[in-house]
């Protein structure tokens, strides 16, 4: 691929507080890949070789439950890392990545990860505000299962994913990627056929536009009321 520009990791909050010279390091170091959807970046359990970052597009976190089911955990959006098991002390990944639209992505050796952490400001207590935002993230998915709903859970699946990753489309915002309604059982802990029946009900009361991999929120505030209600 075409060398990088350093004000593409300029305003990313691990190198927004960097020289470009020192960017321009960084960039060296990295390996520069594109990917299609649907390609696993790593898998669950491989030794964490290297650290990666989105550059353009999303990634979508896996695990596979003891009994072999597959559970979506996260998704991540272009200017964030991931698969930084080093941060949490692994040295595997404790989760699958794989693109959830085709994706620009830079990763680097686990092996320079301290080299970062000493010479680059700001690199070590960004990564780590990362960490907790995530661990905040699962953490509250783990009370919805545990105290609400089914249609409170997918409410605030769907409100999640527009407020991380939507983009304004007419008639609503737009979740901006490829998402199945087997996607969102797997977040919601609920089956296909839940789904569906929620979506087609939403549909026809203005809530919601669902077709083919593609998902749009018409109405937000309904939907957050429905997020709440009996919480």
């Amino acid at each position: 691929m075409t060398r990088l520009d350093e004000s593409l990791l300029a305003h990313i909050p691990p190198f927004s507080l960097l020289e470009h010279s020192q960017i321009r390091e960084i960039l060296d170091h990295a390996t520069v890949r594109r990917y299609a959807e649907g390609v696993p970046v790593f898998c669950e359990g491989d030794p964490a070789e290297r650290f990666f970052m989105v550059l353009d597009g999303y990634i979508r976190v896996l695990r596979i439950t003891p009994c072999g089911e597959q559970v979506i955990a996260l998704h991540i959006p272009s200017g964030q890392l991931f698969g930084i098991a080093k941060a949490i002390g692994r040295d595997a990944y404790p989760a699958t990545a794989v693109t959830a639209s085709e994706a620009i992505i830079l990763s680097w050796p686990t092996q320079i990860w301290d080299y970062f952490v000493v010479n680059y400001p700001g690199f070590a207590t960004e990564t780590y505000k990362v960490v907790g935002e995530r661990m905040g993230e699962l953490n509250m998915r783990v009370v919805e299962l545990a105290t609400q709903q089914v249609e409170q859970r997918v409410a605030n699946t769907l409100l999640r994913l527009v407020n991380q990753t939507g983009r304004k489309v007419e008639g609503g915002i737009e979740v901006d990627f490829s998402i199945t309604r087997q996607d969102l059982s797997e977040m919601t802990a609920t089956t296909l056929h839940t789904i569906s029946r929620l979506l087609s009900a939403w549909e026809k009361q203005g809530l919601v536009k669902s077709r083919r991999k593609h998902i749009v929120v018409s109405d937000p505030q309904r939907l957050v009321a429905l997020g709440q209600h009996h919480a």
